[in-house]
């Protein structure tokens, strides 16, 4: 079994709201499709979710009528960018299904409470492959929030122990500094929690509503502890995820758990 996300920055203009990479979708697509192994596959929500549930502070909860609209308005436009990911899956020859999070799971202030796996083992176990997303779920704490596609991945690959789980990014992997505001930032092979120390962490930006870089990275040690191989790769280069996927040596950065 193998598991990746595809990043919500590399699916959408991350800046524009409800803008699909409608290239990069079919092309990743085809890349999976060519794999022709058992796949669980996860994507981000990108402008499709984080902008306005950034500007209503959904992750907060708060059962106010107008956050209610908003976060039914962020669970259909999730939904709608899901539909043009399955459509590519299934034109490229895999039979994808659609699982919406806020059907089979709910939080607890932020932490999984329940999570139902049966349709996920039930379609793979049928050869099917499932889809699941960012998504706006029930939270027995705050009444609805944000679960985010990491979260997911973590869940996923507790139940599942793939053999390789593989996070596409719009970057090559995980630098010492931001590459996209430092150029002399340099690409870690290999991170493990004794490197965070090394590493200088960016702020989550303003529409953000999944967390800071550090914590993304600190949820993927989690997710390595569980899987094969854990890596980050560039999933605007073509090929790089097939072949990450794959087990190939590929330009990126390798996440473990231990020292």
């Amino acid at each position: 079994m193998l598991l990746v996300k595809l990043g919500g920055s590399v699916v959408t203009e991350k800046t524009h709201l409800r803008t699909p990479r409608p290239a990069a979708i079919r092309r990743l697509a085809g890349e999976l499709a060519s794999l022709r192994e058992p796949l669980l596959i996860v994507h981000g929500a990108g402008s499709y979710g984080h902008i306005l549930a950034s500007r209503h502070r959904l992750s907060e909860g708060g059962s106010t009528p107008s956050r209610r609209l908003a976060a039914a308005r962020v669970q259909a436009d999730v939904r709608e960018l899901d539909g043009l990911v399955v459509r590519a899956l299934n034109r490229a020859g895999l039979a994808a299904v659609p699982i919406p999070p806020s059907a089979v799971l709910s939080l607890d202030d932020g932490r999984v409470s329940t999570m139902d796996l049966t349709p996920f083992l039930e379609f793979a176990s049928m050869e099917f492959t499932p889809v699941t997303f960012g998504d706006v779920v029930r939270d027995v704490h705050r009444g609805f929030s944000v679960c985010s596609g990491d979260l997911l991945m973590l869940e996923l690959a507790r139940s599942f122990r793939p053999e390789r789980a593989v996070f596409a990014a719009d970057v090559d992997g995980l630098f010492t500094a931001d590459p996209k505001r430092r150029r002399a930032a340099r690409l870690l092979d290999t991170v493990g929690p004794k490197d965070l120390s090394q590493i200088e962490f960016s702020a989550a930006s303003r529409t953000d509503v999944t967390g800071s870089i550090e914590g993304k990275v600190r949820r993927m040690f989690e997710i390595a502890d569980h899987a094969g191989e854990c890596l980050i790769v560039n999933g605007n280069v073509k090929n790089r995820v097939r072949d990450a996927l794959r087990g190939r040596r590929v330009v990126g950065t390798r996440v473990v758990r231990g020292p």
